[in-house]
């Protein structure tokens, strides 16, 4: 299969990250890129740049509000007398529903919903590459590949229509899903990441004609804590057309592939005529977030499962951090595609 992947995408480069109050380095770093990219080629995918879809794929599933946001914030925000190098809100609403704060500060506080996505001068440029890399990996499924890898980096799951969070500003995987439905009357979103994926599952939580599906470390203890529990069923139209599987932390290969056969078994249910599969590869015993515990040959084993779907598949790229198997453990999920597909 193809990939997808625009060297724009490592010019966001975050500094601040607080974790249980304390600042340390954003784990969301540039090199990812070249370990995952890697982990590509040794996989034998031959990497293909994206092409500039502008922003309608990306306005099909997020607010005009939202997008204007993202691509002005920077430039407003560093007019502010002593603000920092990056854009971080400091003040939230307790809801969302009032009236919209005209000041770069409140509309910060409104749009993003932690401190783990600051903004860059570079932010707005790598998140349109990471879309039109979702985009295109999409298309070039609708043209008939029956795989294909978006390296999207910065990640996309957390982000919902209006909101950045967790690493996430555009939501990669929602705009892949959405692109598909061009061609497709349903199309499934299973997504394998430690941490839910809230932003995926808040664009379609009220919608029939895209199923979400979730495998993740239980949020009880977990980010994002507030959302990935088992009785999110969906509402109104999108009523049973949501599935959360949380997993105890340390959950090792066995127990996440009898989670995965629960999530397949409801997506052959939703008979789809396309598949999104949000691949987070911070499930792995090494990634530096210790949340689950799958091993390198486990990711070949959740492939060769989702595979032998034989839908026409976006293989988006959502977590996974700095370790030494982070492009053994790409290699080892396409390597594990490819060979189920053959």
């Amino acid at each position: 299969m193809k990939a997808f992947y625009a060297d724009e995408q490592k010019r966001h480069d975050p500094k601040a990250f607080l974790s249980s109050g304390a600042p340390q380095p954003n784990p969301e770093q540039p090199e990812r890129v070249e370990r995952l990219l890697a982990g590509a080629r040794a996989a034998g995918c031959p990497v293909e740049r994206p092409r500039d879809h502008g922003l309608a794929p990306m306005a099909a599933v997020h607010t005009p509000e939202y997008l204007e946001f993202l691509q002005n914030i920077y430039t407003r925000w560093r007019r502010i007398k002593d603000a920092s190098e990056e854009v971080i809100p400091n003040i939230h609403p307790l809801a969302r529903d009032g009236a919209y704060p005209a000041s770069a500060v409140g509309q910060a506080g409104y749009h993003m919903a932690d401190t783990a996505c600051p903004i860059s001068a570079e932010t707005w440029e790598s998140v349109c590459w990471s879309a039109w890399s979702a985009t295109s990996a999409a298309e070039d499924v609708m043209s008939g590949a029956p795989a294909a890898y978006a390296l999207c980096r910065p990640p996309g799951h957390h982000a919902f229509a209006d909101v950045a969070g967790g690493f996430c500003f555009v939501n990669n995987s929602a705009v892949a899903a959405q692109h598909l439905r061009r061609n497709a009357s349903r199309v499934a979103i299973l997504d394998v990441d430690l941490h839910h994926g809230n932003g995926t599952q808040g664009i379609f939580y009220r919608r029939s004609d895209v199923l979400t599906v979730s495998i993740h470390a239980d949020p009880v203890r977990f980010y994002p804590f507030f959302w990935g529990h088992a009785d999110e069923r969906g509402e109104d139209a999108g009523l049973g057309y949501n599935l959360n599987l949380p997993l105890p932390r340390k959950t090792g290969d066995d127990g996440f592939v009898a989670a995965l056969d629960d999530g397949l078994r409801r997506i052959r249910a939703f008979a789809p005529d396309a598949l999104v599969v949000a691949l987070g590869l911070d499930a792995s015993e090494h990634d530096p977030f210790g949340g689950l515990s799958v091993s390198t040959d486990g990711f070949a084993r959740i492939a060769e499962r989702i595979s032998a779907l034989r839908l026409p598949s976006v293989i988006v790229q959502e977590g996974g951090y700095l370790c030494d198997q982070l492009g053994d453990n790409l290699s080892a999920f396409l390597g594990g595609w490819n060979g189920s597909a053959t």
